[in-house]
């Protein structure tokens, strides 16, 4: 008995130390794989950081160059100082869920290999000199080792997301082929695709015929025929794709167009204007719209539009509150109002929502929308990659208001003689492309002012507005998403606006002509934005800077409307768009 309870005991030790064996292998072949250099390095940011939303894969075994290494540490440093803190809090509590629906991981990633991709072949000659930056952050880092013939991927976060840092982190392959990238959009493909819905419309056939639908059909012949003219009284022809037709356009708006806007919805996510901030535009055209007596009718039977006026930005901040935990929640609150009124009233149903329209700015509005947008949408974020359909929705400016009292404070800037400045940038890192402008221009060139952050107290504001008023070229670099306020300041400032931002759809693209009044640069060619800018010879950026000044007018807020400003472009490309999508029976 005493053997075999010993035997037993010996068992029992030799199992444990066994367990333990195994406990101790596995352990370490866990580390071993999060940890060698052979399977990358996770480069996270402290969570307690200013704004962790930086997470890299870096494969050690390739990162040969220190100024490539120099670049992914000032992501970090830079998104953590002197931030614009209404732009961190919108992405603080950023989710997964917000970018569901938009993209699987697949395509994630065929999205994240985009920009930069063609560096190796279209920049060998900028690289003899900088730092060898293929693709970065966002869009990806494919970088080749040379002298091995060896090739390695490195796989960035998406800086608007910190779950879809989680996401390429997630999805990353051993097999480092690169994979197959889709370009960004040119004007000339935008306007293609403009002509392409108006003739091809997806709106829905009414139900029935109304007198409405006839007002509307009469307009759009009489827009179509309009007579040819290259001047009138107010206007300019050489700012617009077509100036007659956008004149009579105007005038039919004027004069036949009626919209009634929804009773129903609850402050403070309906009916309730925020008209400071960076979202500013949807709470300037809320105030205005609800407000005003010359379009707005009491009687939905005589209305060729339908606003629902609810706020994204009221909307994002409802989230993790006590009635929103998840982003579906946000999205499904918005479908179940539009199933209200349908319920209530006739006139959804009727068209299918496609004279309903909504105006919004946050960056998530876009997804939020998803559900009801067979409805006009004017949005800030105009991604034409990502769900923003030409033709049918349009894009809103960012308007970025610090007074409601005098939106028009400091308009202006200095004449062309006096502008020493070639270009100019100031801003938080906020996403994957201002780091990348920074690395290649910050310090380089005594006539390129490229900087991060500056301070935001008085003393910093004086000194960016100054900038922009004596610059010829202000660099408007996308954050976060395709949009950014500084595409309206530079007008403001009468600075010719630098856009670089791919498949960003510029405001009333439908009959403005960009490219008389703007450059836009594709994201690839950053290394290449100083020759660009000094190959303008000096007559086109006169030319330029004039049409700058000309079409300022559509981009200015007025606490009482007047004729051709920004209330009423907006209000006009949601008419031109219905117009020319309307379906008879």
């Amino acid at each position: 008995m005493g053997v075999f309870a010993l035997t037993l005991r010996l068992f029992h030790a030799e199992v444990r130390k066994l367990l333990l064996i195994i406990g101790l292998a596995v352990s370490f072949i866990i580390l071993f794989q999060c940890f060698s250099f052979s399977y990358g390095k996770i480069f996270v940011p402290s969570p307690t950081s200013k704004i962790s939303v930086v997470k890299l894969v870096i494969n050690a075994t390739t990162l040969n160059d220190s100024n490539m290494a120099e670049l992914f540490i000032n992501v970090v440093a830079n998104d953590t100082n002197g931030s614009d803190p209404e732009e961190e809090a919108r992405y603080k509590h950023n989710t997964l869920e917000a970018n569901t629906g938009s993209d699987s991981s697949s395509e994630v990633n065929r999205y994240l290999d985009g920009s930069f991709s063609k560096f190796k072949d279209q920049n060998s000659h900028e690289r003899k000199s900088k730092p060898r930056i293929t693709q970065v952050a966002a869009k990806g880092l494919q970088s080749s080792n040379l002298s091995s013939g060896t090739s390695s991927s490195f796989l960035g976060a998406n800086l608007s997301s910190p779950r879809n840092a989680e996401t390429s982190i997630g999805t990353q392959h051993t097999n480092f082929k690169p994979l197959q990238i889709e370009s960004a959009i040119s004007v000339s493909q935008m306007n293609s695709l403009l002509l392409q819905s108006i003739d091809s419309s997806r709106s829905l056939r009414p139900r029935r015929s109304s007198a409405r639908d006839r007002e509307l059909l009469s307009a759009r012949l009489e827009i179509g025929n309009a007579r040819v003219s290259r001047k009138v009284p107010v206007l300019h022809a050489s700012v617009y794709q077509n100036i007659s037709k956008f004149e009579r356009s105007y005038e039919m708006m004027e004069q036949i167009l009626k919209v009634y806007i929804y009773k129903e919805g609850v402050k403070p996510i309906f009916h309730q204007p925020k008209m400071r901030g960076i979202y500013a535009s949807e709470g300037w055209f809320m105030k205005l719209m609800e407000g005003n007596k010359k379009f707005v009718v009491k009687d939905p039977r005589r209305a060729h539009l339908f606003y629902l006026p609810f706020s994204s930005n009221m909307l994002r901040s409802a989230l993790n509150g006590q009635d929103f935990q998840h982003v579906k929640d946000l999205q499904k609150y918005l479908k179940d109002y539009v199933e209200l009124i349908a319920g209530k009233y006739s006139f959804w149903n009727r068209t299918g929502g496609a004279d309903h329209f909504l105006v919004a700015c946050h960056d998530w509005a876009i997804n939020l929308t998803k559900n009801i947008r067979s409805c006009i949408r004017a949005l800030c974020n105009s991604n034409a990659a990502k769900g923003f359909e030409i033709g049918k929705d349009t894009t809103l400016p960012v308007t970025y208001i610090r007074s409601m009292e005098a939106p028009l404070e400091n308009l202006g800037g200095k004449p062309p003689s006096e502008r020493n400045i070639l270009a100019f940038f100031a801003g938080g890192m906020h996403g994957y492309l201002r780091p990348i402008l920074l690395q290649y221009w910050q310090n380089k060139e005594s006539d390129m002012k490229i900087f991060g952050p500056m301070p935001r107290d008085v003393e910093g504001k004086r000194k960016y507005r100054e900038h922009m008023k004596s610059s010829k070229y202000c660099i408007c670099a996308k954050g976060y998403e395709v949009h950014t306020p500084r595409v309206v300041e530079s007008i403001y400032y009468e600075c010719v606006p630098v856009i670089i931002s791919d498949n960003y759809v510029p405001p009333f693209f439908e009959v403005l002509n960009w490219e008389a009044f703007a450059i836009l640069v594709q994201e690839k060619d950053i290394p290449s934005l100083r020759n660009i800018l000094l190959s303008i010879p000096e007559e086109k950026y006169l030319e330029m800077h004039a049409r700058v000044k000309l079409v300022q007018r559509h981009f200015l807020w007025h606490k009482r409307p007047v004729k051709y400003d920004l209330f009423h472009m907006i209000l006009h490309s949601v008419w031109y768009n219905r117009v020319f999508h309307i379906k008879t029976r």
